[in-house]
């Protein structure tokens, strides 16, 4: 089990890593962190984390490591290079990671873990930037159960709806499934949000109605209104989406399903990405239904 004195390494503090650090470390812990541009973590660093210069010395002090990074080619560097984790890793040491990436890629580590002595989870996480702040993320978890009630507490800071959905790969089959079902449904916000422009109606009460009933969706409630509000301030970014369905794309390939859904709400997120609006929320598809 974890104490307060063990040392949490967090690697990847972007628009939900550096709010899930700050949840960890407004609950005890000590935090040590690491990204690319130390820029970005100055928030933490003067709120009181320890700032580490490369990922060997964050690993090589740390009792957990997170990573919570872009797409799954930096997963594979953080974890697998020379100045990686799993080179310089302690035996005894805990894994998660939080980033969505491909289910093959977290067997892997933890097959390479477990020949380290360690324990790795892989944990991605949905609420985006609010859940984030709040601490009410959904954390989809896939390991070995023991290591998953190690960390649960550690977990806890971050999220409340935490679930093991299997070994190794599970939570990111689950966050893929996650995905899935809100490509289809960021579809629907925005046919739904620019019907009722078109028709007349004050789309904020419109929302006041469909929000309760059965339409009632997460991104209804909290994309819609910005989507109103012209606001593509990013919570999750539209580069990341598209990475994200990529994956789901190419996972339900190797299974044999098709994902006609999924693969129309790709085409639309590319054709926005190809608009110059990588770097927006995902909220930002109500532009390609608002245009003349």
């Amino acid at each position: 089990m974890l104490t307060y004195e063990d040392r949490i390494g967090f690697i990847g503090t972007g628009v939900m890593g550096a709010s899930m650090a700050k949840r960890i470390m407004n609950a005890g812990y000590h935090v040590s962190i690491y990204t690319r541009t130390k820029q970005k973590a100055t928030s933490l660093i003067n709120a009181g984390a320890d700032w580490e210069d490369s990922i060997a010395n964050l690993t090589k002090n740390c009792k957990v490591i997170i990573t919570m990074v872009g797409y799954p080619s930096d997963v594979e560097e953080v974890y697998f290079s020379d100045q990686g984790i799993l080179k310089n890793v302690a035996q005894g040491t805990y894994l998660v990671d939080m980033t969505t990436s491909k289910p093959k890629l977290a067997e892997q580590i933890e097959s390479e873990a477990e020949e380290k002595g360690c324990y790795a989870l892989d944990a991605p996480v949905s609420g985006g930037d609010i859940g984030a702040k709040n601490g009410k993320l959904t954390i989809m978890v896939g390991g070995k159960e023991k290591a998953y009630k190690d960390i649960l507490p550690l977990l806890q800071t971050m999220g409340e709806n935490i679930i093991l959905q299997g070994e190794a790969g599970a939570g990111q089959h689950t966050k893929l499934a996650n995905q899935i079902t809100i490509a289809s449904n960021m579809v629907g916000v925005c046919e739904a949000i620019a019907y009722a422009k078109k028709s007349g109606l004050n789309p904020e009460l419109v929302l006041d109605s469909i929000t309760a009933g059965a339409a009632g969706s997460w991104s209804l409630s909290n994309l819609a209104p910005r989507m109103i509000k012209e606001d593509d301030a990013p919570g999750f970014y539209v580069k990341h989406f598209i990475k994200d369905m990529k994956i789901a794309l190419e996972s339900a390939e190797e299974l044999g399903l098709s994902t006609p859904g999924l693969a129309l709400s790709l085409k639309l997120y590319e054709e926005l990405e190809a608009k110059g609006e990588a770097d927006s929320g995902t909220q930002a598809l109500i532009k390609l239904f608002s245009s003349p």
